[in-house]
């Protein structure tokens, strides 16, 4: 869908190439890379699939500190304990071809980042599953490898020295957050519906969480009301892409969620194509290279144009920084 939207718009489409495990598990816990690519043999293994409604892997505890207290949890070896271990809420099974899939995004992450590293200016990788609510050792949100994180610590391994996260999705991009928290080559800035008002992530997403050591002051929220739609919105990406501007960034990564937009059944923003397209032209303006990785967006009716809207806006800001 959002592939065939941009060939028609006249997008260059490149394949994805494969790529070594050791750019993700600089991400991510190589326990919890593991556990995605094995969770669903273990549970045909074990024969819970069998039990009715339980063909997919998902979990049934979670180590929470409420249960823990001041007992650091054991990992458990039984894949319906390892479950709930690693995955924050049961909103994110894995199927037959989950891990294919994921391992899929993250290639196609990566080429993006080699497209940039070999001199393009601005890159598009369409990712899904999505993946910016993963953290360093955990999964959910629909996300289960945090593709964004991926792409900025490819590129600072490709030699930036600073690269710059802006996650517009509709939704707080929680997991760079996490990983990038007290890190100062890393800026993050995420512009998503105030979690405050009943969305997802609930509990993270607040202006006041700004980062720690290295990291203090890099890591920026800006939490707007539902119903917001393209000049609030705009105007507090504003915001923080005059910190972007500040950080001066040598890379930048877009979370490009297009969820945010009117009538996407997993918001209660009304943000526009235009909106997505002047807010991508803006990104794009900063003046580094770009790697875009495709997030939320979950109206067929509207994802390719969104896209495009988006990735013509992102074309023209690169072109005239």
């Amino acid at each position: 869908m959002i592939r065939d939207a941009a060939a028609a718009a006249g997008a260059r489409i490149v394949a994805a190439e494969a790529h070594d495990e050791a750019a993700i598990t600089a991400v991510h816990d190589p326990g919890l890379v593991a556990f995605l690519r094995d969770a669903h043999a273990d549970w045909l293994a074990a024969g819970l699939h069998e039990d009715p409604g339980q063909d997919l892997v998902v979990p049934y505890l979670f180590p929470t500190g409420g249960l823990l207290g001041a007992v650091a949890p054991h990992r458990p070896e039984a894949v319906w304990a390892r479950t709930g271990y690693w995955c924050f809420d049961t909103m994110t099974p894995i199927g037959p071809g989950t891990w294919e899939a994921v391992r899929g995004a993250v290639d196609a992450t990566l080429t993006a980042v080699d497209l940039v590293g070999a001199g393009e200016r601005a890159a598009y990788a369409i990712t899904r599953p999505p993946g910016h609510h993963v953290s360093t050792r955990a999964y959910g949100g629909s996300c289960y490898l945090n593709n964004a994180a991926i792409a900025a610590q490819a590129l600072r391994d490709a030699g930036a020295e600073r690269v710059a996260i802006v996650d517009v999705d509709a939704h707080h991009g929680n997991g760079a957050q996490e990983v990038f928290w007290d890190r100062g080559d890393v800026l993050t800035v995420s512009v998503h519906v105030d979690p405050a008002a009943g969305w997802f992530p609930h509990v993270m997403g607040w202006a006041d969480e700004t980062g720690a050591g290295p990291g203090a002051g890099l890591n920026l929220n800006a939490p707007v009301a539902p119903g917001t739609g393209d000049a609030g919105w705009l105007a507090a990406l504003d915001d923080l892409l005059a910190a972007a501007r500040g950080f001066a960034p040598d890379a930048v990564v877009v979370a490009l969620g297009v969820d945010a937009a009117a009538g996407d059944p997993n918001s209660p923003l009304e943000v526009t194509g235009d909106g997505y397209r002047e807010a991508c032209r803006r990104i794009g303006a900063l003046g580094a290279p770009v790697v875009a990785v495709q997030e939320g967006g979950y109206d067929p009716a509207t994802l390719g144009g969104l896209v495009v809207a988006a990735l013509e806006g992102l074309e023209e800001g690169v072109r005239d920084a």
